[in-house]
């Protein structure tokens, strides 16, 4: 299971850099083309606007960690172990109401998009935004997870660890 793990999480990163290449690439002929050719390529902004809309979720989803997330935590280290474990379940539990919520409505307007496409690739507003649902059920399958270890007392965070060595 880690080895299939660890591969889809290379498989992911190199998704996650491709995507970042071809960013780079269709900005980097916008560029060229308008100030050197001084003839803009209309292409290149839907490709950069929709590349950036894949490449944020995806790497979200897949690639960064919990860990890795920007958090305002400064409530949740001074308390003790026990303590910051109710919180960690009481935030997971949070997350996962929430996307629960909101996924048939998500996936409600996401459906509704097949009837739009973009204005010069024509590519499906449907699958443009389908990313927003995959990093929804991702993130919902992450803290799942992430409530399973820590009901089971598995270790929370290795932040937490290090703020427990520097308050002791």
């Amino acid at each position: 299971m880690k080895t299939a793990f660890n591969w889809f999480q290379r498989i992911s990163e190199s998704i996650s850099a491709a995507m970042l290449a071809a960013l780079f690439i269709a900005f980097i002929l916008q560029i060229f083309s308008r100030y050197v050719l001084n003839d803009p390529i209309s292409w290149t902004v839907e490709a950069c606007l929709t590349i950036w809309v894949w490449l944020v979720f995806w790497t979200n989803s897949f690639v960064v960690k919990h860990d890795e997330h920007i958090t305002f935590d400064l409530l949740y280290f001074t308390v003790k172990p026990n303590i910051r474990r109710v919180f960690a379940l009481i935030g997971s539990l949070a997350i996962m109401i929430g996307i629960a919520i909101s996924i048939y409505p998500t996936w409600d307007w996401i459906d509704f998009l097949r009837i739009k496409k973009s204005t010069i690739l024509y590519i499906p507003m449907r699958t443009v935004f389908s990313i927003y649902l995959i990093f929804m059920v991702a993130t919902f399958t992450i803290y799942l997870v992430r409530f399973i270890k820590i009901a089971k007392g598995e270790d929370l965070d290795e932040q937490a660890k290090i703020a427990d060595e520097e308050s002791s």
